[in-house]
């Protein structure tokens, strides 16, 4: 039965009775307007929580922290990073909290996590702060992937503050609600290590385990089996990443979670054309973080994850860098399978196709369009008609028509299968102009096109009349899109 937030809400403190180490007791800020914005019913409802008590005065001062149950010991948490490759010894929640745990109506154990509830002791210079534009980019984009399959933390709600903050401009604050399954991350493991406290390590290790990946615990070598579920688990993610146009933007060390979810969507976005070096975020100027590099930068963040273990994978370190260098070489097979699975099922190929047929039909369409500068999700969308028998939604789209009726001739011979590619393919995604254009509007103060955005997205595979215009790419007069990480 949903319950009201306040003294009957029981938000457990896991974390921080298991890892004392990584916790700063902290509270939030206080919000001095606080305004509903946007609230995930159905997420409220899972999570036992009463949709209606959250949107009355007491669940407002819930959601943005200044009031919580008794007994909840909400603290910031300490992690390290690689930001940009660059080594930072201590980051942490410098504008967040971990409010504390609850079970949800399937009984898994999931985070109630802030952001931008203030400055923490963690916040190294920042004001803590968060504007309502980065807060509702997260719930939007965060939402659009769990409706797309894809392993996600989940947004609760965006509450406006009323109280302002500084950036280029003043802009209006708001607190985001975030729901994971835990906030544990690579950059937990790398501060640990850092403190050469090995039972401070195993402590952790363990705490994973137990949390996301309890089958290792069972395992002959149990924190080596650990270390192959993270590898599997970012490995899958980041393949449907990939299949779906997804580019983060920021892939720190200290955003890869130990339970394979996508988490801190920043300057991140959905491509339009498919260009493998597409870069949105106005801080990666080098282009680490583009689209196409992005499994290659999860390979080298779980890197970093096995040196943070090595104490733990054997006493002698060169037999421990053995171990973990054999288990990180499983990484691009891990990956290159659940990728060309992918592949397989957006094109609609027949179960038991040789790989010597499906791996060459689908690189060889991903350089066509490539060169002939194809929107990524249209294009996909549009090769489920051609499989129906009409190809000239997808020819119109083409500029080098012979090669593309040579690539159609081989893979209409397998006969494809339309309805598989319609379920596999996305009509809608958060288009970045409609993103952008939402969260204008809901800055100055009208949510109306932030909610119908929403509506689009939750149902991102069933094409419905009377919403073209969210199908479509962005105008010319949009222009070279950039992101930004709103801190």
């Amino acid at each position: 039965m949903s319950v009201a937030p306040g003294p009957t809400v029981a938000l457990g403190d896991r974390f921080a009775r298991d890892l004392p180490e990584l916790a700063v007791a902290w509270r939030a800020e206080e919000a001095p307007d606080p305004r509903l914005l946007v609230l995930n019913d159905a997420l409220a409802t899972e999570l036992g929580l009463d949709p209606a008590a959250l949107r009355g005065p007491g669940g407002l001062r819930f959601l943005t922290g200044t009031a919580v149950p008794e007994g909840a010991a909400p603290v910031a948490q300490v992690y390290a990073g690689h930001q940009f490759g660059g080594y930072s010894p201590r980051l942490g929640d410098g504008r967040a909290l971990l409010l504390g745990e609850l079970a949800d109506d399937r009984g898994r154990l999931r985070d109630l996590h802030l952001k931008g509830a203030g400055r923490t002791p963690l916040a190294r210079g920042g004001d803590g702060l968060a504007a309502v534009g980065p807060m509702l980019r997260e719930y939007v984009v965060s939402e659009a992937m769990h409706a797309l399959g894809i392993p996600t933390t989940r947004s609760l709600a965006v509450v406006a503050t009323g109280r302002p903050v500084r950036r280029e401009t003043m802009l209006p604050g708001a607190v985001l609600a975030r729901v994971a399954a835990s906030h544990l991350r690579v950059g937990s493991f790398q501060y640990v290590a850092a403190t050469g406290d090995v039972d401070l390590l195993r402590r952790l290790a363990d705490h994973a385990i137990a949390r996301h990946h309890p089958a290792a615990a069972d395992a002959e070598q149990p924190y080596l089996a650990l270390y192959e579920a993270v590898l599997e688990a970012q490995a899958s993610l980041v393949a449907r990443w990939m299949l779906v146009g997804f580019v983060h933007g920021v892939m720190n060390t200290d955003n890869v979670t130990i339970s394979g979810e996508t988490i801190d969507y920043g300057p991140c976005a959905f491509l339009d054309v498919f260009d493998p070096a597409t870069v949105y975020s106005s801080i990666d100027t080098g282009g680490r973080y583009a689209y196409g590099n992005q499994p290659v930068v999860t390979e080298w963040n779980l890197a970093r994850l096995a040196e943070a273990l090595l104490p733990l994978l054997a006493e002698d370190q060169e037999t421990a860098v053995g171990i973990a260098t054999e288990a990180l070489g499983t990484f691009r097979r891990r990956y290159s399978a659940v990728w060309m699975a992918g592949m397989r099922a957006k094109l609609g190929l027949p179960e038991g196709l040789a790989d010597e047929v499906a791996e060459p039909l689908a690189t060889d369409l991903l350089a066509l369009m490539r060169d002939n500068r194809l929107d990524h999700t249209t294009f996909f969308r549009r090769l489920g008609e051609a499989a129906r028998g009409d190809a000239e939604p997808a020819r119109l789209l083409v500029l080098d028509l012979a090669a593309f009726d040579g690539w159609l001739e081989r893979w209409r011979a397998l006969a494809p299968d339309a309805d598989l590619m319609d379920r596999t393919n996305p009509v809608y995604v958060p288009r970045n102009h409609l993103v952008e254009q939402a969260l204008t509007a809901a800055t100055d103060g009208d949510t109306g096109p932030l909610h119908r955005l929403l509506e689009v997205v939750a149902r991102p595979f069933d094409e419905r009349p009377g919403l073209e215009r969210y199908a479509q790419p962005a105008p010319d007069a949009f222009g070279p899109y950039v992101t930004f990480c709103g801190t």
